[in-house]
């Protein structure tokens, strides 16, 4: 697949425009999406039967679930970040400790956000969705931080990582809409401009060093402390009393369905970690990468989540809605 990317932003009469060119001869559908094999019609009827069985079913989904609406993740082969650069992402505690570090970052989020805001969910989103509003989805976890279940209509929802339509006060809590940060970062750089080559998963860009120098951030306006985005960056954890509701609703229901992740690593500070033995039913439905053998007691597929949610909608019943 060959892919080039090219995003502009620049200032024009005191408004902020972007350009974002992309090419790929695989399509924009699939400028993220790593190859899978022809789906199995055998087992796409074992996971209907699967899921028709199910009266509790808990959902769990990782990056692959977006990579169909255009959101790059970071371990697909041949179009994850990994594979595509030799970048690795923020670590939590760089940001917390240092002011270029987060200079940076926020310049790299600020060319990347009206792009990566603007995505839409999928018909792997809108599935689930449906099954909740049909009473089949007792409860979706989600580790992405793209707000796409949420655009979808889910609301029996966690957001395990966080959610990049926040930004939290590192020092008071304060919690306002990443919405109102990009009207203020512009206010404070009316004249800044950048280019930048590269997409990367969670909603920034690729810049270099000369051109993040000039970047003024802005601080919490309630207390002037350091701004973040409300979001679990890698070497983070966890809210505790997040993981405890999580582990609630994992002991509630009688069935889990994980979609769009490899289950490589760990999940959620130990959400995954929680036994799957009867009266379990576990399904790890992974986007492209081996799923451990022992958690497979139903059918494991590497196929495109758009495409096996939809075929194994409930009998009789429309699996999503697709949005134009």
């Amino acid at each position: 697949m060959k892919m080039s990317f090219g995003l502009t932003f620049r200032t024009a009469k005191g408004r902020w425009m972007a350009n974002l060119s992309r090419q790929s001869s695989g399509g924009s559908i699939g400028l993220f999406v790593p190859p899978s094999p022809p789906l199995d019609p055998e087992k796409v009827k074992e996971l209907q039967r699967f899921i028709t069985l199910s009266r509790r079913l808990l959902v769990m989904t990782g990056a692959g679930v977006s990579t169909e609406s255009g959101i790059p993740d970071y371990r697909s082969e041949k179009v994850g970040l990994y594979a595509r650069t030799n970048r690795k992402p923020i670590q939590h505690g760089d940001f917390v400790r240092s002011a270029p570090v987060r200079q940076r970052y926020w310049a790299r989020n600020f060319v990347g956000w009206p792009w990566f805001s603007s995505h839409q969910p999928n018909p792997a989103h809108w599935a689930l969705s449906n099954w909740e509003r049909l009473g089949k989805l007792y409860w979706l976890v989600t580790q992405n931080v793209d707000a796409l279940h949420t655009k979808a209509g889910s609301r029996r929802l966690t957001e395990l990582h966080g959610c990049m339509h926040r930004v939290l006060c590192l020092d008071c809590g304060e919690q306002t809409p990443r919405t109102a940060l990009q009207e203020r970062f512009e206010v404070l750089n009316p004249t800044w401009s950048a280019e930048a080559h590269g997409l990367a998963p969670d909603g920034d860009v690729f810049l270099t060093d000369e051109q993040v120098q000039s970047f003024q951030v802005p601080c919490c306006s309630r207390c002037g402390g350091p701004l973040k985005p409300d979001v679990v960056f890698f070497g983070g954890t966890v809210n505790p009393d997040k993981v405890d509701f999580v582990h609630k609703r994992v002991k509630e229901a009688d069935s889990l369905l994980v979609v769009g992740s490899s289950l490589q690593v760990t999940w959620g500070g130990g959400v995954g970690k929680c036994p799957f033995g009867e009266p379990w039913r576990a399904s790890p439905f992974a986007f492209s990468l081996p799923v451990p053998r022992e958690f497979l007691l139903a059918p494991f597929f590497s196929d495109r989540c758009t495409l096996v949610t939809g075929l194994s909608s409930l009998p009789g019943r429309r699996s999503y809605r697709s949005q134009s």
